[in-house]
C-alpha cells in the first residue's frame, strides 16, 4: 500500500509540470535611447501584477537586473499576465508601464526621453 502512494505521487507530480511551464513566458528588455541607441547599465524593475498562475507568482513577485551594452535585460521563466516595469537610468527620464504578457517569448521595447527642463510657477 505504501509504494502505491509514492508512485501516485509521483505520477501526479510529473503530470502537472508542463501544465505550469506552459503558463510562463521568457521576457526580453530592451532599451534604447530616442536616436536608437542601446542604453546600458540601466536599472530594469519588474513587477509581477496579476495572471493565471498565482502559484508561481508567490514564489516570487518582482525582478531587479541591469541592462548589457546591447541595452537588453532578459527575465526567463515568469507567469504570464500582468507586468509592470519600471526603468532607471542615468541622464533619462524614469519609464514605468503595464504590460500583458501572453505569449511564450515577448520582447519588450522601451524609449528613453532625455529630462525636459524646469519651469517654475513663481
Amino acid at each position: 500500500m505504501g509504494k502505491l502512494l509514492i508512485t501516485l505521487v509521483v505520477v501526479v507530480t510529473v503530470s502537472t509540470r508542463p501544465t505550469l511551464a506552459a503558463d510562463q513566458t521568457h521576457i526580453t528588455i530592451h532599451v534604447t535611447n530616442e536616436s536608437g541607441k542601446p542604453v546600458d547599465r540601466a536599472a530594469v524593475i519588474v513587477k509581477f501584477v496579476k495572471g493565471r498562475n498565482l502559484v508561481l507568482a508567490k514564489a516570487r513577485k518582482s525582478w531587479e537586473l541591469r541592462t548589457t551594452q546591447e541595452g537588453n535585460a532578459k527575465i526567463p521563466g515568469i507567469p504570464k499576465g500582468d507586468i509592470q516595469i519600471q526603468v532607471i537610468a542615468k541622464n533619462y527620464q524614469t519609464f514605468g508601464d503595464i504590460f500583458s504578457v501572453e505569449e511564450d517569448e515577448r520582447t519588450v521595447e522601451i524609449v528613453l526621453k532625455r529630462p525636459q527642463s524646469q519651469y517654475s510657477a513663481h
